[in-house]
């Protein structure tokens, strides 16, 4: 009895040995996080993602995941493989962001990268891509910087000189402006440049040098904007531009009309996420920027598609960069299968030729560096909600 009580344990043991050593069957939502084991190397192809998933930059990026997950979903093979993607928070910070690129680089070893909201995240992994040879997809990341000189990143958005010149243009033309103020996020890559590009092109209409009367600056995660408010309102400008972060541009306006700052007040890009609505309120109605997409103009049949799956998927309204999310994934496979491979060089290649593009918020052809030719479309808040103003198509 004694020794089948021990062959009996020792076949329990066996058993149980062997169960723990089963591999879990794949998931299907084709979305791993770093680290995590993936399907037998060879079945999948890896898309990685670095993105702000937390820190001051949240909302964006989650705008932006949102897209990109449901091009996946819609579409999630490619040479009949398995699209897997890789997704790493960048925190929001410039050394995090560059620490998620090489982890995705060095370790995940994926095929392409798309990423991130935010130009100066984005510039941070420029050097880690570039030197790894992984093609880079951004989405919304409008700082020419980004792809200047860097053969391995390119967009899908148009960049901030044509974003600046639609915004001065918007500025003279339809507000009858002849001298603007500006109040920049100076810590940030993205509003230093748009900045400079607006005013480059507010002088050139106005003609007039001096046409910019006052000038102030602020740094991420400031709450206060009672100086620099006071410095631009003694200036007495037709309109003022304060292209920066969601938060800290809802705060900024908010506190000028208690001010009593009637003036408009108009942006970037970046002021559409359902954050700048909740936290301005009532102050930020009808605030006026620039952006890539409007759901009441859908351009391609892409368009029709994203739109309808979206709001299925989502129950709510896309956001523009969320388009452009979706556009930089589907971007990535249009390549894969034009390249015939998973091979990262052989995707850039076939990315870098990429021409008439249909996607989900327009048209795509790349320029010589890497940069989208796109229309812009400029919105309003208007009843608490993001609408469509104009479509501003470029020279």
């Amino acid at each position: 009895m004694r020794k089948i009580s021990l062959l009996l344990a020792v076949i329990l043991i066996l058993s149980l040995t062997l169960t723990a050593c089963a591999k879990p069957a794949q998931e299907t939502s084709g979305e791993t996080s770093a680290g995590e084991t993936s399907a037998t190397e060879g079945d999948v192809i890896k898309i990685g993602v670095f993105e702000p998933i937390t820190g001051a930059n949240a909302g964006g990026g989650a705008l932006e995941v949102e897209g990109i997950k449901l091009a996946n979903k819609l579409y999630p093979e490619v040479l009949g493989k398995k699209v897997e993607l890789v997704i790493v928070d960048n925190k929001s910070d410039k050394v995090e962001a560059a620490n998620a690129a090489a982890l995705l680089v060095e370790k995940e070893k994926v095929s392409a990268i798309i990423g991130s909201w935010g130009s100066s995240l984005s510039m941070a992994a420029g050097d880690i891509v570039k030197n790894g040879k992984i093609p880079t997809v951004g989405a919304s990341c409008t700082n020419p910087l980004v792809t200047l000189n860097n053969d391995y990143y390119f967009r899908v958005c148009f960049i901030d000189p044509f974003q600046g010149t639609v915004m001065a243009n918007y500025a003279f033309n339809k507000l009858g402006a002849k001298k603007a103020a500006i109040i920049q996020e100076v810590s940030n890559d993205y509003s230093v440049g748009l900045a400079k590009f607006f005013v480059d092109a507010f002088k050139e209409l106005t003609g007039d040098e001096n046409s910019i009367v006052a000038t102030s600056n602020y740094n991420t995660g400031d709450q206060d904007f009672t100086a620099q408010l006071t410095n631009v309102s003694a200036a007495n400008p037709d309109v003022i531009f304060a292209p920066g972060n969601f938060t800290e541009s809802a705060l900024l306006i908010k506190q000028a009309r208690q001010l009593g700052i009637n003036v408009p007040i108009i942006g970037g890009d970046t002021w559409e996420t359902p954050e700048f609505i909740d936290i301005g309120q009532e102050d930020v109605e009808g605030a006026v920027f620039s952006t890539f997409f409007a759901t009441e103009t859908p351009i391609t049949p892409e368009s029709e598609k994203f739109l309808e799956e979206y709001r299925k998927e989502y129950n709510k309204e896309p956001a523009a960069v969320t388009a452009l999310g979706y556009d930089a994934y589907i971007l990535i496979l249009d390549a894969i299968k034009r390249a015939g491979s998973a091979d990262p060089v052989a995707i850039r290649d076939e990315i870098a030729k990429t021409k008439d593009f249909m996607g989900a918020a327009g048209v795509i052809t790349l320029d010589e560096n890497g940069d989208a030719v796109k229309d812009a479309v400029i919105k309003v808040v208007q009843d608490g909600k993001f609408t469509y103003m104009d479509t501003v198509k470029p020279q």
